[in-house]
């Protein structure tokens, strides 16, 4: 799917994000999607193209959004990650509490 209006090194880019997409699990359609999107957002941001939406400006890099969204994922925040967060923000009783009670305390 690269397009012509794209550098060698877009290109490269495309494909190393398709490559993990697809070494993950992702669909090979969903993967070319999501690593088009991800290309022509990285585009805009470095005035590469002729026209840029405000998001795509505005909004966190690509790289860093993913690593900050990542663990959004089917099964959400692992039991570790949510007891470090709990113990963050000095939960008490968080040794004590399962996922779900964890997820709970949280969200609030």
């Amino acid at each position: 799917m690269p397009q012509r209006a794209w550098s060698d090194k877009r290109e490269r880019q495309y494909e190393h994000i398709k490559e993990g997409l697809v070494d993950r699990g992702t669909g090979e359609d969903k993967a070319e999607e999501i690593a088009a999107r991800t290309v022509n957002k990285e585009r805009a941001r470095h005035g590469e193209t002729m026209e840029a939406s405000r998001t795509s400006i505005r909004d966190i890099s690509s790289g860093r959004r993913g690593g900050l969204r990542s663990h959004h994922g089917s099964g959400g925040r692992t039991y570790d990650q949510l007891r470090n967060e709990a113990k963050q923000r000095g939960i008490k009783g968080r040794s004590r509490m399962n996922k779900a009670e964890l997820e709970e305390v949280l969200s609030r």
